[in-house]
């Protein structure tokens, strides 16, 4: 195996590459490193680079602003290491052309995470660099499947302090354990898990509006039982796929970018319209749903109370309300 210092920040800049799919220079600075001169970052980059583990692109804009990514070696590689276990991108995340063409959602999904680390550290709160997981794939059934863009693992601190666990899948946990409402942890600490939608304005509102009724859907899915286990005396309780994931369900929350501030209310209302279809009473009563400009949470900070609640969206709260 290539020496990429195991015990330091090349290891680290490599997984996040392969858990992100892309970053800039900048973001990799700001995400893996942000204390030091980000002269650091450009020559750790580029070592990884020369060993073949990340490769980059060039924006066609002034600046020269390089975009960089894993390579299939380098996902290979970081693939088989515990914190990325069952982490393995697409085969078009280590592609050049495709990076390309997602550049301008890939670029917004890792400024996302950004925003959540940079607001963690500031507030004293525990969110580490991979407990932002973009594009896990949660099956509906019938080949379908909901892929978020984004899972996000984020730890409050309280007054009485914290204690982290890490559980099988590699994300990290809290003595509590939180959904849709938050739970206290024994030594303090609110565990929060959101599953995060970034829109870009690229799809019509009501197909965006579509995706309340997938996250529903996925929140009462269960398998059907295989015919020898119906057929036993006492067959064993469904349970929905996501309880073998999730203590309680994901919160969710929609960042609108791409669009003015009549785009923005035009998006928010087909999300209200789409909660008033009784078949997702169920899921709004039991999930939090927010929405938010892209800009307010780079003014103010994700956890600022910017956020609107689908059904309600003229309350501002915090994402973690």
């Amino acid at each position: 195996m290539v020496d990429v210092d195991t015990g330091g920040q090349d290891r680290l800049a490599l997984a996040v590459l392969v858990q992100y799919r892309m970053a800039t220079t900048e973001q990799m600075h700001l995400i893996i490193s942000p204390g030091v001169r980000i002269e650091q970052t450009r020559r750790r980059l580029a070592k990884l680079r020369e060993e073949g583990l990340v490769d980059r692109i060039t924006l066609p804009q002034a600046g020269r602003t390089w975009v960089w990514h894993p390579t299939q070696y380098g996902a290979q590689i970081a693939s088989e290491w515990p914190e990325l276990r069952g982490r393995r991108p697409p085969r078009g995340a280590v592609d050049r052309t495709a990076v390309r063409l997602k550049v301008g959602h890939g670029l917004t999904v890792t400024q996302t995470a950004l925003a959540f680390l940079q607001d963690a550290r500031h507030r004293g709160d525990l969110c580490q660099p991979l407990d932002w997981i973009p594009e896990i794939h949660h099956p509906l059934g019938g080949g379908e499947a909901i892929i978020p863009d984004a899972l996000l693992y984020y730890q409050r601190r309280t007054a009485a302090g914290t204690n982290r666990t890490t559980g099988a899948d590699g994300a990290d946990g809290a003595d509590g354990a939180d959904g849709a409402s938050g739970a206290e942890g024994a030594k303090g600490g609110v565990m929060l898990r959101a599953f995060v939608e970034v829109d870009r304005a690229t799809m019509g509102p009501e197909r965006l509006a579509t995706k309340l009724t997938a996250y529903a859907r996925l929140h009462s899915y269960a398998p059907t039982p295989v015919a020898r286990q119906r057929q036993q005396p006492f067959p064993e309780p469904t349970q929905e796929t996501w309880r073998q994931r999730y203590p309680l369900f994901p919160r969710l929350l929609f960042i609108l970018d791409g669009t003015g501030p009549t785009g923005v209310e035009t998006r928010i209302n087909a999300l209200r319209a789409a909660t008033r279809g009784h078949e997702l009473a169920a899921f709004l009563r039991e999930v939090p749903v927010l929405a938010t400009p892209m800009t307010d949470i780079l003014r103010d900070g994700p956890s600022a109370p910017i956020w609107r609640p689908v059904q309600d969206p003229g309350q501002r709260v915090a994402w973690s309300h």
